[in-house]
């Protein structure tokens, strides 16, 4: 990926850093990806459910992908983005550029918090909230 448009970093914490599951994803349209480092996103926590969501507070462990913006959009989908199971929110940055991830709404995933979003008017601004007042950070591992 040597274009800019390829620059896009998304970290994942879930199925998404296996290969196999990325690859069954990503590989068979159009779109290019590939997997950048393993990393810790500092200031949200994975809490484990039918699928996995991120908390307040804390660390998880993931890796990056690189993904061009029609990688991103069938991300997008598999995420559920436009059912509202997930919200993509930019996390952090990484060469001036943002660093995306997705955040699962509790509710819609049947998940409990053991440390809850703070009230805002949707929970994507809940998140987006969170996100502004705290300072989360990516760290990469190799």
């Amino acid at each position: 990926m040597e274009s800019e448009q390829f620059r896009m970093r998304v970290f994942v914490y879930g199925t998404l850093t296996d290969p196999d599951q990325t690859a069954t994803l990503l590989e068979d349209g159009p779109g290019e990806y590939e997997f950048g480092s393993t990393a810790v996103l500092e200031g949200v926590h994975r809490v484990d459910g039918h699928y996995p969501t991120l908390a307040p507070g804390g660390s998880v462990e993931g890796r990056l992908l690189v993904v061009d913006e029609t990688a991103l959009e069938r991300l997008d989908q598999y995420e559920g983005v436009d059912r509202g199971l997930y919200t993509r929110v930019a996390v952090s940055q990484i060469d001036q550029q943002p660093v995306w991830t997705y955040v699962g709404d509790p509710e819609r995933l049947g998940v409990d918090l053991d440390a809850p979003w703070p009230d805002g008017p949707s929970f994507r601004a809940s998140v987006r909230s969170y996100l502004d007042r705290t300072e989360t950070a990516i760290r990469t591992t190799e």
